[in-house]
């Protein structure tokens, strides 16, 4: 399923709320997965989505640093007494971000906010961790509310006069414009050009994903088809569940837990701010047109297949490089640098692209090696678009954490 058509089968706003609502108390302990598993819940499940949980992440993360000041906060460090409450100032920001996005029911939001509350103690403390959560969310909101993130599109499409094109609108046209959360600017990662198309490396890409990519493979096996499917899901659904189930299984107390996920969504929201700058500066055509064009590429080693297909409808951006390879190395850049391992608590996930199938990961790399390998074997992404977009990825998620959030001097 492309980006657009998974937006477009998102389960129906009341039923989302309702389910959402259903959950009155914290599900384990920790406010800041608490409300990821919320907020992931409601946004889109998109570029955008994740936009909006880089927002609640690093609200919360203000919130309860405020109170611990065990690091240098992202935004504002507001005064607060070490007796105020980090659960409800965590939950109050999250719910405060969450509200004010536009399409989402503040009502319902704030009634949910009411019953999470409920479980924590009446007091000085939890009335002002609500205070601070609400004055922390406001601040955000405030500095991100001429980011960039809600630009029309604006793409213009390559023709000539009386010449058809496709019609659907661009994905991320307008995410190369948009101020990233800590890189200094979109391009600051941008990856080298790819390869060329007169070169053995792009035959070898080519025919590659011709044999395994195709939507009738015959090359491809079950095990893949099923890899390359799971892995159509994109957004927070994809990579928020792996951290947040980290963050619960090493026992991370609420400030700890606030960083991690915070410098995690920064990371995967400046990815894909990075993916989409190089993107559209290069505008490398998909597998689906490669392929039917075989014959104009100057490659003797590439042959036109009129017909072909891949697994599911081509996103619509442009080809190099991997969105969900960079998301991939971002987020595992970032774990990785505040774990200090690959190894990972055995980590468990579901995919509404792949119904009744779950895939478990105990190591990072392993992670990542899957995602990259299912857009080839989908017939998204060529060989070379997913090891320069991971590696992209990295050296963002290493950059996060090494230029935000630090520890308190």
């Amino acid at each position: 399923m492309s980006l657009s058509r998974t937006i477009l089968a998102r389960a129906p706003l009341a039923w989302v709320l309702g389910a959402w609502l259903a959950w009155d108390a914290p599900a384990a302990a920790n406010v800041i997965t608490d409300w990821d598993e919320k907020a992931v819940a409601l946004v889109p499940p998109s570029p955008a989505g994740e936009r909006i949980m880089a927002l609640v992440h690093v609200a919360m993360f203000d919130a309860v640093n405020s109170i611990g000041h065990r690091y240098r906060p992202y935004l504002v460090q507001l005064g607060a007494t070490a007796d105020a409450s980090k659960e409800s100032a965590a939950a109050s920001a999250a719910a405060a971000i969450l509200a004010a996005q536009p399409g989402q029911d503040a009502g319902a939001i704030r009634a949910a906010l009411a019953s999470y509350l409920a479980s924590i103690a009446d007091g000085p403390g939890k009335a002002e961790g609500i205070k601070l959560g609400e004055a922390v969310a406001a601040k955000v909101l405030a500095a991100r509310a001429n980011d960039g993130g809600d630009a029309p599109d604006d793409y213009r499409p390559e023709t000539r006069p009386g010449r058809y094109v496709p019609t659907a609108l661009t994905v991320g046209s307008t995410w190369p414009r948009m101020r990233p959360f800590a890189l200094a600017e979109a391009s600051q990662f941008r990856a080298p050009p790819p390869v060329a198309l007169t070169s053995p490396e792009w035959a070898a890409a080519y025919n590659e994903i011709k044999d395994y990519g195709g939507k009738t493979s015959t090359k491809r096996s079950p095990q893949q088809t099923e890899t390359a499917r799971f892995w159509l899901m994109v957004g927070p659904p994809a990579y928020h569940p792996v951290a947040r189930q980290i963050a619960r299984a090493k026992g991370m107390d609420a400030i700890d837990t606030a960083r991690l996920m915070a410098l995690y969504s920064v990371a995967l929201t400046d990815a894909y701010i990075a993916v989409f700058d190089s993107k559209y500066h290069y505008q490398f055509w998909r597998p689906l047109t490669a392929i039917r064009n075989g014959d104009i590429d100057d490659n003797p080693a590439t042959t036109r297949e009129p017909t072909w297909s891949p697994i599911d409808t081509t996103p619509m951006h442009p080809e190099y490089p991997c969105a969900h390879c960079i998301e991939s190395g971002a987020a595992t850049a970032v774990l990785e640098a505040m774990l200090g391992s690959n190894d990972i608590p055995e980590v468990a996930m579901t995919s509404a692209t792949a119904a009744g199938v779950t895939h478990r990961w105990t190591s990072l790399r392993d992670f990542a090696d899957e995602i990259a390998e299912a857009r080839i074997w989908a017939g998204f992404h060529y060989r070379f678009s997913t090891v320069v977009g991971r590696d992209m990825g990295q050296r963002i998620g290493r950059y996060v954490v090494r230029n935000v959030m630090q520890v308190a001097k």
